[in-house]
Formats: C-alpha cells, structure tokens, sequence
C-alpha cells in the first residue's frame, strides 16, 4: 500500500517498551511495516508560539498536498501521449516516493534545525508559495497553447461549410492573377455528383468547359472547383443554390495560407516541446542523500540504506525533455518533500504539545500491508498506547476483538500523535 502512518510516543522506558511491543505484534500479525522516523531537535520557544504553529502547520500540510496532487495532475496532462510512463517521473530527490518517505532524513541545508521553528516554517511557505504561483503561470501559457491548437484542429474537423481550408487547397486549384477568371469553390451533396457533372457549365452563361475537379469530401458531400468569368459570379451562385449546391466564400491568398499552415505548425512545435517523446528515463544512481545527517533506520535494522539523486543532478539527466514536464518533474520533487518535513515538524509539535517538556518523543512510520488490515492495526495501536490517555481510552475499549496479551480499542481514537500520509493520491 502507498498508505503511511506517521505517529509518535513519550521516550521514557515504558513507551519504548511499548512501542516494542508494537512492532512485535504487527509483524506477527503481519499488519504493517515500522520505520523508525528520526527528526531533529528543534528550537522549542514557547508553548503560545508552538500552539500557533500547529495551525499554521495544519493549514500548510492542506495546502502542499494540494500542490502536489495539481502538479501530478499537470503532469499528466503534458505526458498525454506516454500517460504509461507518469509515475517514473514523479520522484522524490530522485526516488520513488515511498522509498523517500521511508527513508527520510531531514535536509539540514535547506532547512537548519538551528533556526527558530518559526523561521522554518516560514521558508517552508515561501518555498511552496513560489511554486504554486509559477506552477499557476506556466500552466496558464501551456492551456493557452493547447487551447489555440484545439481550435485550429476543430476548424480542420469542421465540416465542409466551415473547417479552414488551408490544409486541403493548393495553388495549382485555381486560376490566379487573371483580369477575367476566377475560381470558385462548390460544395455538392453527395447524391448529387452526377448532377453536377452534368449542369455546372449551363448553371451560367461564360463557365469554362470541364474545369471542375473535386478537390475533398466528408460523409454528407464533396468539395469542387469551378471556374468561370468574373462578371457572371452572381449569376452563377444564384442558379447554384437553385440547384442545392453551395458556393464557399473562400479566395486564395497565398499569404493567408500560409500564415494558417505555420501556425499549426509552430502550435504543434511548442506544444511537443512541453514534452518530447524521447522523455529521458531518470537513471537510477548511487544510494546516498550527500548533504543530509539525519539518519532513518527501520525498527531491527539499523544498515538499512538511503537512496537518491540531487535535484542539480536530476535536472543535468532531463536535457532531452522539454521545458514544461522537466521543470514539473523538479518541482514537484521539491514540493513533495517539502510537504514530508512539514509532517516532520507536526509531529514534533504536536509531540511537545501532548507530552510535554523536556522534549523526549519517538516518531515511528507505519506502512499498512493492506487496507483490511487498517482497522486491526489501529485497534492494536490505541491498545498498545491506552495508557496515553486512560480516561478517554477506557470509555473507548471493544472487548469484543481480542488479541492474546491485548485489549483493543475503538479504531478511530488516537491517543497518540498520528498523521496521515496518502501516497495512492497521486496514482
């Protein structure tokens, strides 16, 4: 599952040996995988000041979710025609996601735990704010593009009384640059070919003799050339109608073709540029994260390595890609893992919060091995943890659900941290 449980408890020796317990339990059970989830030792400052961060905090996670899935999404729409090869473009420091959800380390460069826990939060934000407001004006000139094409494609799927002609005439269909000929263009109704055929050089006085050709045709009738004097147009398109045929308001102009037919061009040229179809592949590097300390290691094995590509390193091995899919593959790498350490410092916060002074609190990553086994590993969680909140848990215990040494509690109470981290968002 790409679901994770982000949850922490007091470090004193009873909850240590209880979040043991945990860990023994689900893996016999077989309910979920547990990561130990280092994060830093931050700046406390004053509990007023955490209080306003944890909304602040609240609002931020929403808010960088909800970027992340918009540029997933934008992503998807640039790589329409490989829609197949989405997810390995949406990585984290050149990983997958779960990979750097699991093997997360605090980036101690761009965000020093030495600052005030304000000062990071509020680069944080800035960091989000930018992309959000360049993802909004990148994606604004991509749909403009993309609504300029749609329109030139529908006027070519038009039908014939409509759909631009730029890309169905030539030169060599009409009589050009002459004082006394011009060229019309007629639109007969298929069961009346043979009817054309036959009238079109008496509809009018001065029609030149067998200069008739059909030039296109959709399902409901064809497009034909017709030529004729200036000085009878009138009279001809009149008798036309007579006789259910349609004279197209259409003149050759060289110019004016050619714009049209440059146009469509250049708008398929940029539109492919935003993505081009020999999309590089990431390639897969060495496993280190060069410019982090932090370490995470999963609960019994502490060798367990990191893995992961820089994004200066990322951004060198996209050169065949274009413009719009390699600046959303960067950015959506940095606003996802923007959005892990903002539920980094929840968790600290909120940690603090619940447990007090000193700060003293394991955090621990849970990866649920299926969706029906949620429910069970939330019960033995609040059971594990009960005596985090005795009065409120006591009044919340199922003693109809056993597990031999436990007594399990309702699912949906927490009486420890949790956050929720949902990867299938993005699938």
């Amino acid at each position: 599952m790409s679901e994770f449980w982000l949850i922490s408890a007091p470090g004193d020796k009873e909850n240590l040996q209880a979040l043991e317990r945990m860990n023994t339990v689900t893996s016999k059970s077989n309910l979920s995988n547990n990561t130990k989830f280092a994060i830093p030792d931050f700046k406390v400052g004053t509990l007023d000041s955490l209080v306003g961060l944890s909304d602040e905090l609240g609002k931020l996670d929403t808010f960088a979710e909800s970027l992340i899935k918009r540029m997933a999404q934008s992503v998807v729409e640039v790589m329409e025609d490989a829609k197949g090869k989405v997810q390995e473009n949406l990585l984290a420091n050149g990983v997958d996601l779960t990979s750097f959800v699991t093997h997360f380390e605090w980036d101690m460069a761009k965000y020093p735990a030495k600052q005030p826990l304000v000062s990071v939060v509020d680069t944080l934000a800035k960091q989000l704010a930018q992309i959000e407001t360049d993802l909004k004006s990148r994606t604004a000139a991509y749909n403009t593009l993309k609504t300029n094409l749609e329109n030139l494609e529908k006027k070519s799927r038009e039908n014939l009384f409509t759909r631009t002609l730029s890309d169905i005439v030539n030169k060599d269909d009409f009589v050009l640059g002459s004082e006394y000929l011009i060229t019309l263009l007629v639109i007969v109704p298929k069961p009346s070919y043979v009817q054309w055929q036959k009238t079109y050089e008496s509809l009018s006085d001065m029609v030149v003799p067998r200069s008739t050709k059909l030039i296109t045709e959709d399902k409901e009738g064809g497009l034909f050339t017709v030529t004729l004097f200036r000085k009878v147009i009138d009279d001809f398109k009149t008798k036309a109608k007579e006789n259910k045929f349609t004279v197209r308001e259409f003149y050759y102009d060289e110019k004016e073709i050619k714009r049209e037919r440059e146009e469509m061009t250049r708008l398929l040229s940029d539109k492919k540029q935003q993505y081009q179809t020999s999309c590089v592949a990431l390639k897969k590097g060495p496993s280190t994260f060069p410019d982090h300390k932090v370490k995470v290691t999963p609960l019994g094995n502490p060798d367990r390595p990191a893995a992961g590509h820089t994004d200066r390193e990322r951004e060198c091995e996209g050169e065949g890609e274009g413009p719009l899919l390699r600046w959303l593959k960067v950015n959506f790498s940095e606003a996802f893992i923007a959005w892990i350490h903002i539920k980094a410092l929840r968790v600290f916060v909120e940690s603090v919060l619940r447990y007090g002074l000193p700060v003293n609190f394991q955090a621990v990553l849970l990866q649920p091995h299926k969706k029906s086994s949620t429910k069970r590993l939330r019960e033995v969680l609040n059971s594990v943890f009960r005596h985090l909140d005795e009065v409120a848990a006591a009044s919340l215990l199922d003693a109809s659900v056993e597990i031999p040494g436990l007594q399990l509690n309702n699912q949906d109470y927490f009486p420890y941290v949790y956050f929720h981290i949902d990867l299938s968002l993005l699938d």
